[in-house]
């Protein structure tokens, strides 16, 4: 099956944030992305809720619940008490738990799995008791081990940090050796159980390569490059050329 495609709504509401007016509509363009062949929608809630808005998260719910039952909602985010309440309001179909401070721009690393080990196994299975589909963000290093602990520790999944592979835009010939360390990441994931998905930088022109080096991943989470896109050829269009790089025949 060609991977689903989830997408991030951080920076629309980013830039519906720049002013005190409620457009671009973060439920609107969701709504466009859901009729256009998205599988889901991912958010990543901060505590200064710069973008995506605590308050959006119900709106996008009861838009998956109401419009498009079999959608899944993916909410992303560091295991605070604060994160552990938001997901318990929004019972997300997929938490995917990332290693980040707050103050971070954006996601730029995954988990030391060895370091937090004992962290994640208690934050996985929290999660769990609220029958929430586990993720975990991971280094696409080729690091074997490591995904063993991920497996370990309860995840369903880990999604591959691309950000690496998706920086080679200027240097594609650094691409190529990134993307093997990443296809390797998957290969020992898959191997035990693990399903896979990956975000971070993804574009119309980088996706096929991935897909074809994992053939069997689950899902990409893209928000950034396909905003970008969006504002030149509209979400719907946009949407359609995501899923297509996917794979899918749209």
């Amino acid at each position: 099956m060609p991977a689903k495609l989830s997408v991030n709504l951080n920076a629309v509401a980013m830039l519906r944030n720049r002013r005190d007016l409620p457009w671009p509509s973060v439920e609107a363009l969701g709504r466009i992305a859901l009729k256009s062949g998205a599988s889901g929608l991912t958010v990543h809630p901060r505590p200064d809720q710069r973008h995506i808005r605590f308050s959006d998260l119900p709106v996008i719910r009861n838009l998956i619940d109401d419009e498009f039952p079999k959608a899944e909602f993916n909410i992303e985010g560091y295991p605070t008490e604060e994160f552990f309440e938001l997901c318990a309001g929004a019972a997300p179909e997929q938490v995917t738990l990332v290693p980040d401070d707050p103050a971070q721009a954006t996601s730029d690393h995954g988990w030391d799995f060895r370091k937090h080990q004992a962290f994640l196994t208690d934050a996985v299975a929290r999660l769990k008791t609220m029958g929430c589909r586990v993720s975990l963000f991971a280094d696409g290093d080729g690091d074997a081990q490591a995904v063993e602990i991920a497996k370990a520790v309860g995840a369903d999944r880990i999604e591959l940090y691309t950000g690496p592979y998706g920086g080679c835009f200027d240097a594609p010939e650094r691409a190529a050796p990134i993307l093997e360390a990443l296809g390797r990441t998957a290969d020992a994931a898959l191997a035990i159980g693990l399903a896979v998905n990956a975000g971070h930088d993804l574009t119309v022109e980088n996706l096929p390569a991935l897909v074809r080096r994992i053939p069997q991943l689950a899902e990409v989470s893209i928000g950034h490059g396909l905003t970008a896109d969006a504002l030149e050829y509209g979400m719907a269009e946009t949407v359609r050329r995501f899923c297509r790089a996917c794979g899918q025949a749209v």
